[in-house]
Order: C-alpha cells, then structure tokens, then sequence
C-alpha cells in the first residue's frame, strides 16, 4: 500500500524527490534580517487531488516586513493567525548558504531540511506525493 507524504527536490537538479511520510508537518524558519522565528503547520490532503492545506500559522513578534495579518492574535509571544489563502501545489523555498536553513518538524521532532536533502543554495520544492509501493520480493513467496 502506498504511503501519502511529502516529497523534497532540488529545482535546479534532475535528482529523484526525497520522500518524507508525513500527514501533518510544520514548515519553520528564521527570517533572514529581523531573525524572527516563522511556523506554518501544513496537513496532506489525499484528494483527488492530493493537496497541501495550510493550517495555521505563528510569527514570534513583528518587524518591518513582517507584519501578522490584522486578525492574528498574541499569545505567549507569539501571532497566531489562519492564513487566508490555499497552499499552492508546491512550495518554493529558497535555501541560501548566507541564512540558517529551513526546519521541517514532523510527528514532533524538527530537523534541518538538510537531514532530508542537502541544499544546493536554490529552490527546494515540497509538494505531495506517494511513496510508491515496494515490490514484492519473488523469494519470499512459494
């Protein structure tokens, strides 16, 4: 049986996707000049068609360029809001060498992108996908 995930690819490689089994995943980063921590919680749709859902969202404070929508809410230090809009198919994150890596937090434990796919200072696409389904191996079966 297939497994509903997340694939990571390079944009600019012809490398296969890394698959990552996740129903639910945070997206976090820093941004780059205010170092301000950013959260998004994401949920896999399976479809048809299969879908990223973005869920809700936390910004530790404000900063120029970085204002919270107007119906964000403080709560311990930080803006809760829903974003407004559909996640689109895939997500473009720009992965440079000059600012800290983007974490993915699935089941709990967040980790450098790197510890799924090394960043070649572009563009990482994170879209849905299906881990496709192991062949059977013929010796096991008589």
């Amino acid at each position: 049986m297939a497994i509903l995930g997340i694939c990571l690819a390079l944009a600019a490689a012809a490398a296969a996707p890394v698959f990552v089994p996740a129903e639910r995943f945070t997206l976090a980063w820093t941004h780059s000049i205010e170092k301000v921590r950013w959260e998004e919680d994401y949920a896999v749709l399976p479809g048809p068609p299969q879908k990223l859902q973005a869920l809700q969202a936390r910004v530790r404070g404000s900063a120029a360029g970085m204002e919270p929508p107007p119906d964000a809410r403080l709560r311990d230090g930080w803006y809760h809001y829903r974003p407004g809009t559909e996640a689109p198919p895939v997500l473009r994150l720009t992965r440079s060498e000059f600012t800290a890596d983007f974490e993915l937090c699935v089941q709990g434990a967040c980790r450098p992108m790197a510890h799924w796919l090394p960043s070649d200072g572009g563009i990482t696409l994170l879209s849905v996908c299906m881990q496709p389904e192991r062949a059977s191996d013929p010796t096991t079966h008589r």
